[in-house]
């Protein structure tokens, strides 16, 4: 078995243990942050925690009404102009929290007197050491190059410090339900990958997701380009139509993630749109009457509430990306040029 799969599989019990030791933390942090009271949310990250940040555009959004900006850290490195930061939560995720860019960002924000967070799989680290909260993932190490246990930790943890800013017993239960949730959603689609070799000549497809979903999309998209060497492009439902819709042709692969929740009829508006293009549809849904429609369907599990169905949405797309690329004669742990650390500036 792969690094890669091991990884993946063992997602249930490393997002039980973040449940299980970071609750007290996430308590924490949400005190500071009322008693800081931010304007507004500003998250640096690259590569899979930016994901991880546009799910927190929307969950921040949504829960606790704050708005939510992706930095731009060439503005600290390289322009020296950052912008002014006094009144916001400033946010960097990181696996490894080696990035000197993102590390940057924080350490300004500091300096503004800024409420700066640190969500990271080693507090040790230059992020974690640059801000006033560490938030630790509690993942243990990740030795596959392509983030698996650690973005979906990434995505528990921002719902862990949303839910305790606003705290509900309702949310809290939810998120309990989820590491069960993503054991099934292994459990049920480990099947379906045996179908992916139907795609292995493939060099471009789309993956479309909106609403919470739309990182989703980012982050399977990153995952087929990262393992399979492959053109995979995310977008929105809504930004598809604006032209890039004119990609498609029969047989073109589209991957969508179509869940129940206030965006789904939205989903479905465009599968009937790539039904009569006669698209290849690759779908992530928990809607039997939509995996119906799919070359490739894989089954999610039922009544995982929308907000947190990121969470267990993107575990079909991590092993679809290890079944394709082992059907393209690559080796998922040793993805082309890349290498498990990367530092931008």
């Amino acid at each position: 078995m792969s690094l890669l799969q091991t990884e993946i599989e063992s997602q249930p019990s490393i997002l039980q243990r973040l449940l299980d030791l970071a609750r007290p933390l996430a308590i924490e942090a949400a005190a500071r942050m009322r008693a800081f009271d931010p304007h507004y949310v500003v998250i640096a990250a690259r590569g899979s925690s930016d994901n991880a940040a546009r799910y927190a555009q929307y969950l921040f959004g949504a829960v606790n009404r704050l708005p939510v900006a992706l930095a731009t850290p060439s503005l600290f490195t390289l322009y020296h102009q950052p912008p002014e930061l006094r009144d916001a939560l400033v946010i960097g995720i990181s696996q490894s929290g080696q990035s000197p860019d993102i590390v940057a960002v924080l350490e300004e924000a500091r300096r503004q007197h800024a409420l700066t967070l640190a969500i990271t799989n080693d507090p040790a680290s230059p992020l974690g050491q640059a801000a006033e909260l560490v938030f630790p993932l509690f993942a243990g190490e990740e030795r596959a190059i392509g983030a698996t246990k650690t973005y979906t930790s990434q995505l528990l943890a921002l719902a862990m410090l949303s839910t305790a800013l606003h705290p509900s017993p309702e949310r809290w239960s939810e998120l309990q339900s989820i590491p069960t949730a993503v054991a099934r959603a292994i459990e049920q689609a480990e099947p379906a990958c045996a179908a992916a070799a139907a795609f292995r000549d493939e060099q471009r497809l789309v993956v479309i997701g909106r609403g919470f979903n739309y990182a989703t999309a980012f982050e399977i998209a990153l995952k087929l380009k990262e393992l399979c060497a492959l053109v995979a492009e995310p977008y929105s439902s809504a930004d598809f139509r604006h032209g890039p819709i004119a990609m498609v042709e029969p047989g073109f692969p589209v991957v969508a993630i179509a869940v129940s929740g206030a965006v789904l009829d939205d989903i479905v508006s465009l599968l009937d749109d790539l039904e009569r293009r006669r698209a290849a549809l690759i779908l992530i849904s928990n809607r039997p009457e939509l995996l119906a429609r799919a070359q490739l369907p894989f089954q999610l599990p039922s009544g995982v509430p929308e907000w947190l169905s990121p969470i267990v949405g993107v575990i079909p797309g991590q092993l679809f990306a290890s079944a394709l690329a082992r059907a393209r004669g690559l080796d998922p742990d040793r993805p082309r040029g890349l290498q498990k650390v990367t530092r931008t500036r």
